[in-house]
């Protein structure tokens, strides 16, 4: 019986087999990701309920803040991942974003739980805490790439092997959607068992989740730190020019990039079905389902869950048939389960849970596979360029994704309040929300997330770097840093 891993088998003759990563530096890896989740998981299945039925805002306020705070979490992406590209320090280059950042991270993510008061007034209250929410959602927003970004960027410097990046980003994904349960599970707790106004349940939820945040930053930087620096030296011994691209340039160039499209048009696609399913996940249990708010966490467990077990399953199966195979796998089945929930009616509680879970196994994916694919897409820019910049691809592609997202979340805010969905006042009970207002939920968690699911499979098909792409591009790159 051959020794050789599947792994091993898809390097060509002359590229060295890369030195295993231990298990204590993948789970250090992978706990960086633990805090994002928390609050990314908070915020997608909260912010927009919390707007509106606890802070008291219109849906179209409450769209407009999420989609200010996310085009601005776009247009820092670009420039902090540009910056961590020309970080020099002794950590590395992105060490010290994830370090440094850390503690405000969780500060200004606590702040946006809050419902400060600032008149008697309801309309000129309503303004005050719109500019709250939006300047303490840029600070956020601002902290969260400054720890996030670089952190996605370590991915390709840790290990180049194909398949490893698979188990790595498994890793990754463990922790991320494991945060994202743990989240909803502290959710439900509270909820349930704090007998206190709903304002107070979330600045309680929001506490323990900035401290929990803020934690495995710490043990992902120190965990790591060694196999980054020797990473960093080798990239510094192999670099062909201290000359750097000028920005415009390094933008033409990740635009020319085919395969780099294709991922971004992939991403964006899963993740605009993922957060405006979750977004307005709240609405349909509550109020179209008639079931209690304190429901509503269970279901989005019902999801996080079969995702979570599904991520090691997928890795497997990965190895065998490949990434694009495993995204058409999740994809038909989670477009299938997104499209039911449009149908479903008042009564079908068994079904909504199956048809969650059901859609778990596709979620699973869209972590999984467009995050193992770039990282060979920027070694054949690599190839192509003769540096290494994982920063301005992770970058870019989030901030494609994340302008695409706040379009989404504004349009469903916008859609919202011209159904005439009726916010809450704050400290009373949630009003009945007249038909037009049930048809745009419904509406919002069936066809729209399967229209942009179809799509993102049909760029999947087109997606060019297969593992033999991807061996041959290792080869030329061993080559031409030999020469």
């Amino acid at each position: 019986m051959s020794n050789t891993s599947p792994s091993d088998s898809s390097l060509p003759p002359g590229v060295p087999k890369p030195e295993r990563m231990s298990l204590a530096t993948k789970l250090a890896y992978g706990a960086g990701d633990l805090g994002p989740a928390i609050t990314a998981n908070i915020g997608v299945f909260f912010a927009l309920f919390f707007f509106t039925n606890v802070a008291g805002l219109s849906a179209g306020l409450a769209g407009s803040i999420l989609m200010i705070g996310k085009i601005w979490d776009a247009v820092n992406d670009p420039m902090v991942g540009v910056m961590s590209d020309r970080t020099k320090h002794p950590w590395g280059r992105r060490l010290p974003w994830m370090l440094y950042g850390a503690i405000p991270f969780g500060i200004f993510f606590f702040l946006q739980w809050i419902v400060p008061h600032f008149s008697a007034d309801k309309s000129a209250n309503n303004w005050a805490l719109f500019c709250y929410y939006v300047v303490i959602g840029i600070f956020f927003n601002t902290f969260y790439t400054a720890v996030n970004l670089p952190y996605t960027a370590l991915t390709p410097e840790l290990t180049q092997d194909y398949n490893e990046r698979t188990s790595l980003n498994s890793f990754r994904f463990t922790f991320s959607i494991g945060g994202s349960i743990l989240s909803l599970i502290l959710a439900q707790i509270i909820f349930a068992q704090l007998k206190v106004a709903q304002e107070q349940q979330y600045i309680v939820l929001a506490a323990v989740c900035a401290v929990i945040s803020v934690l495995p930053l710490f043990w992902c930087v120190w965990g790591v730190k060694n196999r980054v620096l020797a990473s960093e030296n080798r990239r510094t011994e192999i670099e062909e020019t201290d000359v750097q691209i000028p920005i415009p340039e390094q933008l033409r160039i990740a635009f020319n990039n085919r395969p780099f499209l294709y991922v971004i048009g992939i991403y964006l696609c899963s993740w605009l079905g993922v957060q405006v399913t979750a977004s307005i996940l709240p609405y349909f249990v509550v109020n179209w389902m008639g079931l209690p708010a304190a429901e509503f966490p269970k279901v989005a467990i019902a999801v996080q869950g079969t995702a979570l077990i599904m991520l090691f399953v997928w890795s497997a199966v990965s190895k065998r048939f490949g990434k694009k195979a495993v995204y058409f796998m999740g994809m038909i089945l989670w477009i299938i389960a997104q499209a039911g929930l449009f149908f479903l009616q008042p009564n079908q509680i068994g079904l909504m849970y199956f048809l969650a879970s059901m859609a778990g196994v596709g979620v699973s994916t869209a972590y999984l596979i467009p995050w193992s694919m770039i990282p060979d897409v920027i070694e054949l820019d690599e190839l192509q360029t003769g540096q290494r910049r994982e920063g301005i691809f992770y970058g870019f592609m989030v901030l494609l994704q994340k302008v695409g997202l706040a379009v989404g979340l504004f349009l469903v805010g916008q859609a919202l309040e011209f159904s005439g969905f009726v916010e809450t006042a704050p400290g009373q009970a949630a009003p009945i929300q007249p038909p037009s207002a049930l048809l745009a939920i419904r509406i919002s968690i069936g066809p729209l997330p399967t229209i942009a699911l179809i799509l993102g499979l049909i760029l999947a098909y087109f997606y060019p770097i297969t593992r033999e792409v991807h061996a041959e591009i290792l080869l030329k790159l061993k080559e031409r840093n030999s020469g």
